[in-house]
C-alpha cells in the first residue's frame, strides 16, 4: 500500500495476524524473504524474529510459537513487533489495548514505551483516558470526524480533554 511505501504501519484492533500460522511466518506474511534458490528464507525469518521480539521484550515462548497459542497481550506484542519491523517512520496503533486485561495492557504499553526510543513515530487511537496520558506527548482530540484541539500532555489536564471531547464547557 502507499502507507507501507512511505515508512507507515497499522496494528488494527483486530490484530490482522494469521491464527493458525507461527509467529516467525506472521512477521514476515506477504513479503517473505526467500534465499539463493528461490526458498522461503526461514533461518532469516527465524533471526530477525528472535532478535525484534527480544529487543521489543515480547514475552513469546519462541518464534515457532503459533499464534492460537499465544495470549490476547502476546499477540499484541506480535502485531506491534511485526508493525516495527517494517515501519521507518511511524506507527499506528487502533485501540491497542481494548479487549486485554490489567497485565496484559501493561505489558503492551511497555512495549509501546519502547518503541520511543526506536525514533519511530507513535500515533496511537484509543479512548482509555489513563493510557492516553501515560503514552502520548501529545494529544489531538477528534469528534465527528473534525479536529477539535491539540494539546501537549503535560500541559493539560483530563478535565479539558474531557471537555473538548464531549463539547462542554469547562466550570
Amino acid at each position: 500500500t502507499m502507507g507501507r511505501a512511505h515508512g507507515i504501519e497499522v496494528v488494527y484492533q483486530d490484530l490482522a495476524l494469521a491464527d493458525q500460522q507461527t509467529v516467525y511466518m506472521n512477521m514476515f506474511l506477504g513479503r517473505e524473504p526467500l534465499n539463493r534458490f528461490g526458498l522461503l528464507d526461514r533461518r532469516r525469518m527465524i533471526d530477525e524474529t528472535e532478535k525484534l521480539v527480544k529487543e521489543l521484550d515480547v514475552r513469546i515462548p519462541s518464534a515457532h510459537a503459533t499464534i492460537r497459542d499465544l495470549s490476547g497481550g502476546q499477540r499484541q506484542g506480535v502485531a506491534i513487533a511485526r508493525a516495527t519491523h517494517w515501519a521507518s517512520k511511524l506507527i499506528l496503533l487502533d485501540e491497542p489495548t481494548a479487549a486485554l486485561g490489567v497485565a496484559e495492557t501493561a505489558r503492551v504499553e511497555t512495549i509501546v514505551q519502547s518503541l520511543k526510543q526506536r525514533n519511530v513515530g507513535v500515533l496511537i487511537i484509543s479512548h482509555s483516558l489513563d493510557q492516553v496520558f501515560k503514552l502520548s506527548d501529545r494529544i489531538c482530540v477528534l469528534r465527528r470526524g473534525k479536529q477539535i484541539g491539540v494539546r501537549e500532555t503535560k500541559k493539560t489536564d483530563k478535565n479539558e480533554i474531557i471537555a473538548m471531547i464531549t463539547g462542554l464547557q469547562q466550570q
